[in-house]
């Protein structure tokens, strides 16, 4: 099975958008704001150095096992919310 946690914030518009790009292209994912869940955010933002919005963990699970984990943030692995969603796109299809 493969999860995507996405990394959200109050009041972001790219958030917002990318969160309907998700829904347009059928994307389930688990939200997390950042505010709601800053330490596991700040885990993630120390391991990808950069702590910007929205941002997204890929992850495969099986047998009830997390396998391969992916982190992706903008600026980093991404330019803008449609790479991002690409990104996903092609991570589900896999």
């Amino acid at each position: 099975m493969k999860v995507v946690v996405l990394y959200t914030m109050k009041g972001c518009p790219f958030c917002g958008m990318i969160k309907e790009e998700f829904d347009k292209n059928s994307i389930d994912y688990f939200e997390r704001d950042i505010d709601e869940y800053r330490e596991e955010y700040d885990d993630f933002s120390k391991s990808v150095n950069n702590d910007f919005v929205p941002a997204f963990m890929l992850m495969t699970i099986k047998d009830d096992m997390v396998g391969k984990i992916k982190l992706c943030a903008p600026e980093r692995d991404f330019e803008d919310i449609y790479d991002g969603v690409e990104i996903v796109k092609k991570y589900i299809s896999e």
